[in-house]
């Protein structure tokens, strides 16, 4: 299991400390130093059943300079984008060893994630 964890999110910090009770072994892989590549996102959103304008932060100031909510879904362009700026990425992302991937922000999505 890997998550994908911003130490600076409330809702990040929340799915560590979660997988870390539920004793599951896992990777931290902190995305905004170690960022994924555009293969590696166009993985991760085939698992999750999204596209990369599904977990975009169109809130932070990049999204806005770049004038996302506006911008032409064109798939490649958005998963070069996300690459480039990985403080876009939604967060966490868990990522399980059988396949499955969950945008974990919620309790939901987190026991899901945990089979709980």
């Amino acid at each position: 299991m890997e998550i994908w964890h911003n130490p600076r999110c409330s809702k990040s910090r929340t799915a560590l400390a979660a997988l870390r009770e539920s004793g599951a072994e896992f990777q931290e892989r902190r995305y905004l130093e170690d960022a994924p590549t555009v293969a590696e996102l166009a993985d991760v959103l085939k698992r999750l059943g999204l596209e990369p304008w599904d977990i975009t932060r169109l809130g932070e100031p990049v999204a806005k300079e770049l004038g996302l909510r506006a911008a032409e879904r064109d798939r490649a362009r958005w998963l070069e984008i996300l690459a480039e700026h990985p403080a876009l990425i939604q967060r966490p992302i868990v990522i399980t060893d059988d396949g499955r991937a969950y945008v974990a922000r919620d309790e939901a999505s987190l026991d899901a994630a945990l089979d709980r």
